[in-house]
């Protein structure tokens, strides 16, 4: 099913087609009132705690006496009590949590506003803290963002240089220049859209009353380069699992003799080659690669198996109540074939539109499921961690 293509006020009255022709990593948007009486979904306080459990990753960024600083979390009260009461110029800081969506509810139902990028695309939600002047300085990104303003406000400056030249030694890709060629003031609601490798610099501005959260909708662009190795690594499964043969051994009756013995000759070489090219690849298993690869959970992630319920149970609170996908979890779909945590299974019929439901709305409504193979293949998914009742 097509996303509706209706104007979106997240959009600032813009299509999703619009948006996607004349926007999407071309040039910025700025969207003033994107999402109406928003001021975040979390307060400082509660941003500080997820900063210090275990399974968070988290970053505190202090700017001080001319340079940069990062400390990688988790932390405790005391991290947060040595920081600057009253930061200025010279000395500011700012708290950086990542994969907000994994452990808020609100954070994952945020995320599926903006639905009109596919999920493939989809990295994170990040969410910022900072005092006034708080901010990582000014860098670029390689990826797509939405910067979502919650409470508070932040002075965005954008520069169109291609200057990206970075400070020596800083913790971050910290820009050595910054030549500002527009710059936006963002209030609580207001949303600013930068494609990848745009220079911004985001700053924190408080009354004093108020400090500045912001809200970073993170769309990942893999390097060709990444791709490549991750994709020759599949191909390599693919042949250790014997999905991939290549018949015969390597032969050369026609040997002729060389002058020298430890030379590879031409002719070795011409052979392997011919052989190698024999391996091909169709969209079919390009398809495959993708959508194991890009539902791979991060290293970071670990999943807590569900208490064991027995199916009878399992059936009768799935008719009840549907089922969703655990904050975690990432689930993407080609054709026949549907990807769960780098995992996958092939359904056609009314079990794959189920599915499908599942993988679009990240949860499946209550509902009597008749095939016995995709409520056992639930349950299975459940039992291990993947779908929950608790993220309804």
């Amino acid at each position: 099913m097509k996303t509706k293509n209706n104007p979106l006020q997240l959009l600032g009255g813009l299509t999703p087609e619009a948006f996607l022709a004349e926007y999407w990593q071309k040039k910025p948007l700025l969207i003033k009132n994107a999402i109406p009486d928003f001021t975040g979904l979390l307060s400082p306080d509660e941003l500080a705690g997820l900063a210090c459990e275990d399974e968070v990753q988290s970053r505190i960024v202090e700017y001080k006496k001319g340079k940069w600083h990062a400390t990688q979390g988790p932390f405790d009260d005391g991290a947060f009590a040595n920081l600057p009461e009253k930061p200025t110029a010279d000395n500011n800081w700012t708290l950086l949590v990542q994969s907000v969506n994994h452990h808020l509810p609100e954070g994952a139902t945020l995320l599926q506003q903006f639905d009109f990028i596919p999920h493939a695309r989809l990295d994170d939600l990040m969410v910022s803290y900072a005092p006034n002047g708080g901010g990582v300085g000014p860098h670029f990104d390689s990826y797509d963002v939405f910067l979502l303003q919650g409470q508070g406000k932040r002075l965005w400056r954008i520069s169109e240089q291609t200057d990206l030249s970075l400070v020596e030694g800083a913790p971050l890709r910290i820009l050595q220049n910054f030549d500002t060629a527009q710059e936006w003031l963002l209030e609580a609601g207001d949303m600013l859209y930068l494609p990848p490798h745009l220079a911004h610099w985001g700053i924190a501005v408080s009354d004093g009353a108020i400090d500045c959260m912001t809200y970073s909708i993170g769309f990942r662009a893999p390097k060709n380069q990444e791709l490549a190795t991750e994709f020759l690594g599949f191909m390599q499964d693919q042949l250790n699992q014997d999905k991939l043969v290549l018949d015969g051994i390597y032969q050369d009756a026609d040997l002729s003799l060389q002058d020298h013995p430890a030379e590879i000759g031409k002719e070795m070489i011409t052979k392997v080659s011919a052989n190698l090219q024999k391996i091909q690849w169709s969209d079919k298993v390009i398809a495959e690669f993708l959508g194991t690869y890009l539902s791979e959970p991060k290293a970071d992630v670990v999943f807590e198996p569900n208490k064991k319920m027995s199916m009878r149970n399992f059936s009768e609170k799935l008719a009840k109540l549907g089922i969703a996908l655990d904050l975690k979890s990432q689930m993407l779909f080609s054709a026949d074939n549907f990807y769960l945590n780098g995992e996958v299974a092939t359904w056609i019929g009314e079990s794959a539109n189920i599915l499908t439901k599942l993988a679009d709305q990240r949860y499946i409504e209550a509902s009597n499921i008749q095939d016995a193979l995709l409520l056992q293949q639930l349950y299975d998914w459940y039992i291990v961690g993947y779908l929950s009742f608790d993220s309804l």
